[in-house]
């Protein structure tokens, strides 16, 4: 298992980031959350086999066709936190 802290910033609020999120984080059967940030930007937590984190992670440098992804930071979490399934905060 492989577990990151994200943090995307750009054009990502009021643009279904989080709604994206959700439904991309469902198929591939990721933990975690994702809520919108007071500066704008998005934050996750993502929890899954490595392969998973690493798609959801190239998701997140487009994002749903309104955002505009500017950068993104990821941070590894350790020791992973225990979360069952995926949620909008």
């Amino acid at each position: 298992m492989k577990a990151v802290q994200v943090r995307i910033f750009g054009r990502v609020q009021g643009v279904g980031f989080r709604y994206g999120a959700l439904k991309r984080a469902h198929s591939l059967g990721l933990s975690g959350w994702v809520r919108n940030e007071p500066d704008g930007s998005v934050s996750l937590l993502l929890i899954g086999e490595p392969e998973a984190v690493e798609q959801m992670l190239s998701w997140c440098r487009e994002g749903p066709p309104m955002a505009r992804v500017e950068r993104i930071q990821t941070t590894p979490v350790s020791p992973i936190p225990h979360v069952v399934g995926f949620s909008i905060r």
